[in-house]
């Protein structure tokens, strides 16, 4: 069903509102027979997505509300998450930042609700990776991270006033010789990168981009 405008070709033109087949409906922008310019688009499923279309596609800037009760607003392209943009999840974390494809993609900072806890810093693919800060309720550790766990140099800053240089080392997994029998092994578990302390000084200004290790003092 469709009541607003047309064009000479009677394809929906300007303003008008749709119901779709399947129980969704439309209000907003047409061109040429598609939603483009600014609409609301309200799912059977509760999600509904305000903001702008081309084409038939989110593109631009819009807002969704998904059924779960997260909410992401932002930059779309292509109907996917993209650009600059800010996500509220179900469970009241907030991420702000750069997207590509749907996914958390560039510099971007997620806030932990639960915690408090926050990460400012780089994402590879919807993971953290790459130099960042994560800043606790009195402490912060400032390094690099891998596959969304640190990984290498970095240091402890603490409110009180001073630091722990060290660096996240990788335990090695030993693996046990492999029974033919024992086929419904369960399966490993990843083994969390492990702190090694170098030492504490008072507060410095080296970052994750100056180079891999705090300098050493001239002898």
């Amino acid at each position: 069903e469709y009541e607003g405008d047309r064009n000479a070709e009677g394809e929906r033109h300007g303003f008008g509102k749709a119901r779709l087949p399947n129980g969704d409906t439309y209000e907003g922008g047409y061109e040429n027979g598609l939603r483009s310019g600014n609409g609301t688009y309200r799912f059977k499923n509760g999600a509904l997505y305000t903001g702008d279309y081309l084409q038939n596609k989110k593109h631009g800037k819009g807002v969704f509300f998904y059924p779960d009760g997260s909410k992401y607003a932002g930059d779309w392209v292509h109907d996917q998450r993209h650009g600059y943009g800010e996500y509220l999840y179900a469970n009241g974390d907030t991420y702000t930042g750069e997207w590509v494809n749907n996914k958390r993609h560039g510099q971007g900072t997620y806030v932990y609700k639960d915690t408090g806890s926050k990460y400012i810093g780089a994402w590879i693919n919807g993971i953290q990776e790459g130099p960042a800060e994560l800043i606790h309720l009195n402490h912060r550790f400032k390094g690099t991270f891998l596959n969304g766990k640190p990984l290498g140099h970095g240091k402890f800053i603490f409110d009180i006033g001073c630091e722990q240089h060290g660096e996240y080392i990788q335990p090695v997994q030993v693996k046990e010789i492999e029974k033919e029998e024992e086929e419904d092994e369960e399966p490993e578990l990843p083994v969390e990168p492990k702190w090694k302390a170098s030492e504490i000084t008072k507060l410095t200004s080296w970052s994750p981009h100056d180079e891999s290790a705090p300098r050493k003092a001239e002898g």
